[in-house]
């Protein structure tokens, strides 16, 4: 029987939502405070993906501003109706909900259109279009009487594809299954006449959960299914490879199976850098509702393929082999992310001389604004990240180079700059909880080298090359982890260049950024 291999998506993919058109499956995670936002990517057989872009793409759509990394664009949900692509998403602020957003795009791959803001309140915004044409908004938000039903409600409204405005009464759906615990990531489908609301229940951390509850109106009243959890991980052992399994949601593939994405993490330890990843599981349908891999009750690291789908079609976003960026086009791949905004004034790419120029930002990596900085998630544990970089600092104050950022608040760099006296030198920083630590130095004979880090079960070992490799130390990998740093996201991986330019306008000049998964060790790789 031909297998896969979970996850499908490595790296930071939360809270995956999924939509299927034909042939077609298109699925978005969440995006935070990373830009371009709410990248949508393309499969045709559920295993491989590949990106086709974003659906926050323009500044003018929405400002991320000053916020959290882990705040931002929470959630979404993707559908599709009549020939219309939606996705509905909330922004938050201080980790909370604050603006509803709905999207459209008549291709996925877009343009989208402005956001029209929605009147709802709270995150997790879902859409389910029934049989009859009409449209129901769903989401989660604090319970009105939260010592009687519990922290957490989920509710409706009707959705007028006319106006794109909510209209008529509020329906108080369901309280979740577990009394206590909040209730969120709602999502309705309909089987054999009957509504069946799939949740989430418990965190997103080690109690993670989907449970459900049904009904024979759209608007309620909906019953607990009893049965909930009907998938989780939590009472599972610290060996367990996957664990926080939950958010989920449901697709009818063409062969006529039912399969859920759901995010979980693969920690080490008892913690992960990675972040939250897609994984791909069974569903069959039962006159009691959903079964949640059927045959064994868990996510799997390996699971049979969807029925009909023997080959990757698409090309997977984990990349089994090196990838090495000359940055030779106008454009950066889909891949690459700044924070909170673009920066096609600080980094450009396809330049005269090939490469990728970095134009010094005063803005550092540890604000809430939008540094000159670009990064790609990281999405194996075992890999080196190495990049060539040109860069002539006349101060201390100025400096360029690679990146380990989990968030403005925990990452360290490794910096081509100078010292006091204007001798080249390579300085590898750790910042934690917004302290920074210079952990080592070492002065390189050119203003030219390459920088790398290798990441592997340990931890993050920082090296530069000159005319020989000199390593400069290591990091423990838990610094990075989610369970310290706090917050949702994984680690990403990316050049930056800050400090004040002045009259100088200082540039700092990369040749190439190389992600080799699997790698380890100054003497693997033509560098």
């Amino acid at each position: 029987m031909p297998t896969f291999a979970n996850p499908v998506l490595a790296g930071s993919h939360p809270d995956p939502s999924i939509c299927r058109v034909g042939q077609d499956f298109y699925l978005v995670t969440s995006s935070f405070a990373y830009y371009p936002g709410l990248p949508v990517l393309h499969s045709r057989d559920l295993v491989s993906w590949r990106p086709l872009g974003h659906v926050a793409h323009r500044p003018s759509q929405v400002s991320l501003t000053g916020l959290d990394v882990s705040d931002g664009l929470w959630a979404a949900t993707i559908r599709h109706h009549e020939g219309t692509f939606y996705v509905v998403v909330a922004l938050a602020r201080g980790r909370q909900g604050s603006t509803t957003f709905l999207f459209t795009a008549a291709d996925p791959a877009g343009p989208w259109s402005d956001p029209v803001t929605l009147d709802a309140e709270g995150i997790d915004p879902s859409l389910f279009f029934d049989d009859d044409g009409r449209c129901w908004f769903t989401a989660c938000r604090d319970a009105a009487h939260p010592e009687v039903t519990g922290p957490g409600e989920l509710w409706m409204r009707e959705l007028d594809l006319k106006t794109l405005a909510l209209t008529g009464p509020t329906h108080n759906l369901w309280y979740g299954a577990m009394r206590g615990a909040w209730v969120e990531a709602p999502h309705l489908y309909k089987r054999d006449g009957v509504y069946h609301l799939i949740a989430a229940e418990g965190g997103t951390e080690h109690h993670h959960a989907v449970t459900a509850a049904r009904s024979d109106t759209v608007t309620g009243p909906y019953s607990t299914d009893p049965r909930s959890p009907l998938l989780t991980h939590r009472h599972r052992g610290a060996a367990e490879p996957i664990q926080n399994v939950g958010h989920v949601d449901l697709v009818d593939t063409p062969a006529g199976e039912t399969w859920a994405v759901a995010l979980g993490i693969r920690p080490l330890e008892g913690t992960h850098t990675l972040g939250r990843e897609v994984f791909l599981v069974p569903v069959e349908w039962t006159s009691r509702g959903p079964v949640f891999a059927p045959e064994t009750g868990r996510v799997s690291l390996s699971e049979r393929r969807p029925a009909g789908t023997t080959t990757a079609v698409c090309g997977g976003t984990a990349e089994d082999g090196p990838v090495r960026y000359e940055f030779s086009g106008s454009a950066l791949g889909p891949e690459w992310n700044s924070l909170r905004g673009p920066v096609d004034d600080l980094v450009c790419a396809g330049t005269g001389e090939g490469g990728l120029t970095i134009r010094l930002s005063p803005e550092p990596l540890t604000s809430t604004g939008t540094p000159a900085f670009i990064a790609r998630r990281q999405q194996h544990l075992r890999l080196r990240a190495s990049t060539r970089i040109r860069f002539c600092a006349t101060s201390p104050a100025q400096e360029a180079g690679l990146a380990v950022f989990q968030n403005q608040h925990q990452h360290a760099t490794l910096g081509l700059t100078v010292d006091a006296s204007g001798t080249p030198q390579v300085v590898l920083t750790a910042r934690e909880a917004g302290v920074a630590t210079r952990l080592a130095s070492v002065a390189v004979a050119d203003r030219e080298v390459v920088l790398a880090v290798d990441s592997d079960e340990s931890g993050y070992t920082f090296r530069v090359k000159d005319s020989t490799w000199t390593t400069l130390g290591g990091i423990e990998r838990s610094f990075f982890s989610t369970e310290r740093a706090g917050g949702f996201v994984g680690v990403h991986l990316g050049l930056y260049g800050t400090g004040d330019a002045g009259a100088d306008a200082a540039e700092a000049h990369v040749d190439w950024f190389e992600y080799a998964p699997g790698r380890a060790g100054p003497g693997e790789g033509q560098l």
